[in-house]
């Protein structure tokens, strides 16, 4: 007989909000200092990583190995000149880095880091706080971290700026909705929206078994919430320079390059806590040992789940081109909400029918494995698609009449050079002196 793991003290709803100040600053202190840390380590594991896959070294200058490179990156960014373009609306220029870094920290405040533990006498959850609606909380920050990617294109007063935040707000807010769907068939079967009790929800079962369609849209998802390639069209270096942030440097970039990183963790640790048991040890650990799942021991298991998914993005960012932005938007509207709405029927009719008394658990990790099968296979269907199904706009191909620059739905900005589209344009001529034997142009001295 194999034993079984001793059962853990789950943390509930009720053992949030007794806990004395000193406690709660510790915890609040802890998570800040924990997500500033993982910034740096994500950063100096990302380079490495990507410097390895492109058979270079990364970075190795400063300190051992290189790991205070991401140390000497801070202080070079707070050393830097604080440039402020003219003209720009400078409050909500100010503001907009504080507000897409600030709800990156709020969010991982619901997060639990391991079961209930004896901290100087004191029994608490390692988590900072939990709410009955909290995953609601994080998606409720992520909308707010919207606004800041949005004020601060529109307030940098550049074209570049402005379509770098169209494009992030057009394309978060798309992926966020997909992303709330996909936590719904989480929901129906931890019957909570409660952090804590969901992980505890899955003592027997992670919900990435049952609730494997659900798990790859989110998986999909996070990619475009994190603006991250394949879906960094926000920051598209070869068409809007740097996008939104183009006209921010020193601290007020340091900001956004914070949140960022920040939100990678907050989404992975988000995904470990929806999916993959929280911070419970996996099968082949806690069945073999009896307490695998208390005491300070899952906090190791919930890091280990978070720099796993850290570097799954690393490696997309390492091998995936960039996507176009109709396969982007197509992808969201068309491909992952329709699936997401189909699947969260499926679920609902097998929970309504296990309520009634059928044994639904074979006919659910069936179900699941073949939507996630179908989804996967769309996903990549479209991709492969391309732009098919779209007619080519040849410039000037119907009666000889120049084609309007606007007329495939893409803005373009007035083009003064002598060539349009490759077709000869009258140039402008200047103003003219007329003398007897020629015309002196008066440009031309």
């Amino acid at each position: 007989m194999i034993p079984l793991a001793a059962a853990p003290a789950d943390p509930t709803l009720k053992d949030f909000g007794s806990d004395p100040w000193w406690l709660i600053g510790g915890k609040v202190l802890v998570i800040f200092a924990f997500l500033v840390v993982t910034v740096l380590m994500t950063m100096w594991i990302e380079r490495r990583i990507i410097g390895r896959m492109q058979l270079r070294v990364g970075p190795n200058r400063a300190g051992p190995q290189g790991l205070l490179q991401g140390l000497a990156d801070g202080v070079k960014l707070a050393l830097k000149e604080d440039i402020v373009p003219r003209q720009v609306d400078k409050v909500v220029f100010v503001l907009a880095p504080v507000m897409a870094a600030v709800p990156a920290f709020i969010s991982f405040i619901i997060i639990p880091f391991g079961p209930t533990v004896s901290i100087f006498g004191h029994q608490t959850a390692l988590q900072g706080t939990d709410l009955p609606v909290a995953v609601l909380l994080v998606l409720a920050m992520s909308s707010m971290a919207i606004y800041g990617i949005v004020l601060a294109g529109w307030s940098s007063m550049s074209p570049y700026s402005l379509l770098g935040g169209l494009r992030s707000s057009a394309q978060m807010i798309s992926y966020e909705i997909a992303m709330g769907l996909s936590f719904v068939a989480v929901f129906m079967f931890a019957g909570s929206m409660s952090t804590s009790e969901i992980v505890a929800a899955q003592h027997d079962k992670w919900f990435v078994v049952l609730l494997l369609p659900s798990f790859v849209v989110y998986v999909i998802t996070m990619m475009g919430e994190s603006n991250r390639i394949p879906f960094d069209l926000p920051e598209g270096e070869g068409e809007l320079v740097g996008g939104f942030h183009t006209e921010y440097s020193s601290l007020k970039f340091a900001m956004f390059f914070l949140a960022e990183y920040i939100n990678l963790a907050t989404l992975s640790a988000l995904a470990t806590t929806m999916f993959l048991g929280g911070w419970r040890a996996p099968a082949p650990i806690s069945t073999v040992w009896a307490g695998a799942n208390s005491g300070w021991w899952p906090v190791l298991w919930f890091l280990i789940k978070i720099f796993l998914f850290i570097f799954f993005f690393i490696w997309l960012r390492g091998t995936l081109p960039r996507v176009r932005y109709d396969q982007l938007m197509k992808l969201g509207w068309k491909v992952l909400m329709p699936f997401s709405l189909g699947w969260i029927l499926l679920v609902a009719t097998i929970r309504a029918l296990r309520n009634d008394g059928y044994d639904m658990r074979q006919i659910v990790i069936v179900a699941a494995v073949a939507a996630a099968v179908v989804l996967v296979a769309t996903v990549i269907w479209e991709m492969l698609r391309g732009g098919e199904d779209e007619k080519e706009i040849v410039p000037g191909a119907a009666g000889g009449e120049r084609t309007d620059p606007a007329a495939g739905g893409f803005p373009v900005p007035p083009l003064d050079a002598p060539h349009y589209h490759g077709r000869a344009r009258e140039p402008v001529r200047p103003a003219t002196i007329e003398t007897p034997s020629e015309e002196v142009t008066s440009g031309t001295h």
